[in-house]
């Protein structure tokens, strides 16, 4: 008995032992086994030579003033002290100087960054008399540059003038999409940038009437599958142009183009569900972290995460987050998605917002009477966030942001020595910051960190660039291209008088820095006479061009005797062209005063509207006043000038709106849908043989042909199905194969696949003779190619023809690679045909078991011979059965499979039973009338 109770106690410890090493283990496996790597290796090493006040500084992301390090001891103080992770240069805080001296003195402010940091390290410091060396560890030095200069850029000239994402997006072309991230790479790396705050992966969705402050002409598109592309094509340009010195921060996560309002003001809301955003929202995200479907070049490194609330995330649509940033839940649900479960583990950071905007202060303070800074940025960290960006986050009591920032991170290393779990959380940040520094600097040699200045005379010099795409970006919106044609007959002619209307843009590079036009009053008309003026093709003389901004109409609108001159010129000009470059209340409302006021003034004009912004505000009635209106997407200088060439006719518009325009029906979603105008072609996929080196004796190739015969799979794929821009369609998109039998109007078969790079695969099950043909369908294009099938029955049939309709090629941009292929097949099995002989040698040893079994089992019948007369009966009747059922009962069970024997010996079983039945009746009868 107590031998027994110690062998119990024994297998009890063994089992807690088990318990605690794989407890251990799967708490390693979140910072140890699963992020592997010599980025991790060196990471961890690092960490343990660190401080407290080391590990806690490398938490965060900080702002500052001033363009000079020298004047600003704030921020050497807590590169020095603090050991911050980085910074984040800001137009809006003066960190760039005056134009002449802008890219040498960014690469000096970096530089200075870095040096401060190296200087510290360098430092030798005494420890129970031992003298040691602090780490290196090179600072992130971060940006936003989302294209299209001012607002959305913090340089505002010397590097190349990139346009918009919509305007890349409304390209269509993932591979201009990654020279522009190539161009932007490169550039921001020569400077010494090794962080880039972007591209937006936010869809763009047409606003409300009430809603102007969106994201504007900041994202790719409103198409979850495109946006994905364009934003992994965007993302590898960067890694290479920057030689993969750059980590890459999509924005803004998990994505807020359907938000309520602008969520820097306010946190917004987004009222949809998990599953809504996984089909939408969350599907450019995953696509940029899937390692599965991307390399490495286009992988993001980490995710901006939003300040913005969903209601109805978890289901209940009454239930609201708090601000994704700040709720942990909710952040730990979005990272149990798979992509981003198997991204995480690969070492991808999730990066706060700014702490410090208005949106936040307002949510956690909405009376302003005591805001604590420490307790956002804790709650901030909690919720899942490895790096925390602070700009201009002031608690209520301190004098400036840069005692709030040295009050967060010394309140951070109290928390690290005194709470063992704190401590466990921010080690386990810290070693995926520390290896995305090792990503950049495999040795964090101070040489490499700072790069050489002589590079940053090869920034500003990628205008073929740029002008590639607004060549392929510029959209006719209105009218068809069938009609172009008859409105504007000609260009405009030398004596014809042309009125501009413009919006007026300026800005300034720093506080202090002289404005500088980003878009003038004179600007299109100045682009019209660099190409046509006199000192050009002379096919414009400078007198009859008359440019005004759009608050010069609305003046003349509220007040016409004031603006005499207006009058003369509106009734004088053969040409009214308005310029718009994003949406503006002064420029909405004068053009909309103006075309409901004096339409009859334009009825004999040509009227032309180029949108340099997004163009889902556009008014159904205002469009239709206009001969012509075109969308360029972005207001860089390049864009003008391509706009110009436009209305000579020099070139014509290529691209396609990558959002929904309300005002004219145009809808994405029916837009990216297969263009029913096309007819899909339908192939055998011979690839699908080749890679599965199918061998099988009844599928080899006779005469250069394949062979496939009853019961066999027949691979099919489609060509490339084209949406209605001609573009490929998303992934995803639904086909159905159909076989049909010919004659009988049968649908045999119908198996439903999903393309994936715009072709769709399957298997189609031959099990049924005769002459069929396969037909494919996406909805709403129902025609395709026809491939016919003659399938014969007897030994050794093949498809006798493979005969599609032909028709003329569709032209491609780029070549394809095919995808996966999707079977469905219904409930039968898919298995070779078996041969009559074989299925016939199984009928005659079952009937002849089954005869033996009742012969033994009918002991009651006294006379042998009389038993025996039964069982033979019965075995006759058997066999006869089978030999029916397979060679002359044609049924989808007689041919193929376990289904088809099965079949075959419960009718033989059946005819066994009906012959003994007949035999017993027999002898009885002859027995009475013997009696």
């Amino acid at each position: 008995m107590r031998n027994r109770r110690k062998l119990f106690i024994g297998l009890i410890r063994i089992v807690i032992f088990f318990l605690f090493i794989c407890q251990l283990t799967a708490v390693y496996a979140q910072d140890g086994d699963v992020l592997d790597g010599p980025e991790f290796t060196k990471a961890r090493q690092l960490l343990t030579r660190l401080s407290p006040e080391e590990k806690a500084g490398q938490l965060f992301l900080i702002t500052f003033n001033g363009a000079n390090l020298e004047d600003n001891n704030e921020i050497i103080e807590l590169i020095t002290d603090y050991h911050i992770g980085g910074v984040v240069l800001k137009r809006e805080n003066d960190n760039f100087s005056e134009s002449e001296t802008l890219l040498s003195g960014t690469y000096q402010l970096i530089k200075h960054i870095q040096l401060e940091e190296y200087q510290v390290a360098n430092q030798s410091i005494k420890t129970g008399g031992v003298t040691t060396l602090n780490d290196y560890i090179p600072l992130f030095i971060g940006i936003s540059q989302n294209g299209d200069g001012y607002p959305y850029d913090q340089i505002l000239s010397g590097m190349t003038a990139l346009p918009s994402q919509m305007a890349i997006g409304a390209t269509w072309d993932k591979n201009l999409a990654e020279k522009a991230g190539e161009v932007l790479g490169g550039e921001l790396s020569f400077l010494g940038f090794n962080l880039l705050l972007g591209p937006s992966l936010d869809l763009s969705e047409s606003p409300a009437s009430s809603v102007k402050d969106d994201l504007a002409v900041q994202t790719f598109g409103g198409d979850p599958y495109w946006v994905g592309e364009m934003g992994k094509a965007f993302i590898s340009g960067i890694k290479t142009g920057s030689k993969d010195g750059i980590i890459v921060l999509a924005k803004h996560f998990p994505g807020i183009g359907s938000s309520d309002r602008l969520s820097n003001v306010e946190v917004a809301t987004v009222r949809k569900s998990l599953e809504q955003l996984k089909l939408y929202e969350l599907a450019p995200f995953s696509e940029v972290s899937r390692l599965s479907r991307i390399d490495g070049t286009a992988l993001v490194d980490g995710f901006l995460v939003s300040h913005i609330r969903y209601q109805g995330f978890q289901g209940n649509i009454r239930a609201t987050t708090k601000p994704v940033s700040f709720d942990s839940s909710a952040i730990e649900q979005l990272m149990s998605i798979s992509p981003f479960t198997a991204w995480r583990e690969k070492g991808g950071i999730l990066v706060s917002e700014d702490l410090g905007s208005e949106a936040i202060r307002k949510f956690f303070n909405p009376s302003n009477q005591d805001f604590d800074a420490r307790q956002i940025a804790r709650t901030a960290f909690l919720a899942g966030n490895d790096l925390l960006f602070m700009d201009d986050l002031i608690s209520t009591r301190d004098a400036d942001r840069f005692e709030t920032y040295k009050n967060i991170i010394t309140f951070f290393v109290q928390k690290y020595k005194e709470d063992q779990i704190f401590a466990e959380r921010v080690d386990q940040s810290l070693i995926r910051i520390l290896a995305k520094k090792y990503q950049l600097y495999p040795e964090f040699d101070f040489d490499m960190v700072v790069g050489q200045e002589n590079l940053i005379s090869g920034i500003g010099n990628h205008n073929e660039i740029v002008f590639e795409i607004a060549s392929n970006a510029a959209v006719l919106i209105n009218p068809g291209n069938d009609q172009i044609l008859e409105i504007l007959p000609n260009p405009p002619q030398t004596r014809e008088r042309i009125l501009i209307f413009s919006d007026v843009v300026s800005a300034r590079q720093c506080s202090e820095c002289a404005a500088r036009p980003v878009v003038s009053v004179n600007g299109f008309g100045n682009a019209l006479l660099d190409l046509y003026g006199p000192s050009a093709s002379a096919e414009l003389l400078p007198q009859n061009i008359l440019s005004y901004g759009f608050e010069d109409l609305l003046e003349y609108i509220e007040n016409p005797f004031n603006r005499l001159e207006l009058e003369t010129n509106f009734s004088k000009a053969d040409w009214i062209i308005f310029v718009t470059a994003g949406y503006n209340s002064v420029s909405s409302d004068a053009m909309g005063e103006f075309l409901s006021q004096n339409y009859e003034w334009i009825l004999e004009k040509k009227v032309v509207l180029f949108v340099f912004g997004p163009p889902y505000y556009l008014d159904a009635t205002e469009i239709s006043s206009f001969s012509a209106v075109y969308g360029l997407f972005s207001k860089v200088e390049h864009f003008f000038e391509f706009a110009a060439r436009i209305l000579f006719k020099e070139v014509s518009p290529k691209g396609s709106s990558p959002v929904s325009i309300p005002a004219i029906s145009y809808d994405l979603i029916t837009i990216t849908s297969p263009d029913p105008k096309q007819v899909i072609e339908l192939s055998v996929d011979e690839s699908f043989i080749k890679d599965h080196k199918i061998e099988d004796p009844d599928s080899q190739e006779e005469n250069g042909l394949n062979i496939f015969r009853l019961g066999d799979n027949l691979p099919v794929k489609t060509g490339i199905i084209l949406d209605h821009n001609n573009h490929l369609v998303p992934d995803g998109t639904i086909v159905h194969f159909t076989l049909n039998q010919i004659g009988e109007n049968i649908t045999i078969q119908q198996v439903e696949s999903a393309t994936e790079n715009g072709i769709a695969k399957a298997l189609i099950l031959l099990k049924n003779p005769g002459i069929h043909e396969i037909r494919v369908s996406s909805e709403p294009a129902p025609n395709s190619q026809i491939l016919l099938l003659d399938i014969s029955e007897e030994e050794g049939a093949i498809i006798s023809a493979i005969t599609p309709t032909p028709i003329p090629a569709l032209p491609l941009e780029d070549e394809l690679h095919s995808g996966e292929i999707d079977v469905v097949t219904d409930n039968s099995e898919l298995t070779s045909r078996e041969r009559p002989g074989l299925r016939w040698l199984a009928v005659f040893i079952f009937s002849w078991i089954t005869g033996l079994i009742v012969f033994y089992r009918t002991g009651f019948i006294e006379s042998a011979i009389t038993r025996a007369k039964l069982c033979f009966t019965i075995i006759i009747g058997m066999m006869v059965s089978g030999f029916v059922v397979i060679f002359w009962i044609e049924t989808e069970y007689s041919k193929t499979g376990w289904a088809g024997f099965l079949y075959t010996f419960f009718l033989c079983l059946g005819g066994g039973v009906l012959a003994g039945g007949l035999y017993w009746m027999i002898k009885r009868k002859l027995e009475r009338r013997l009696d």
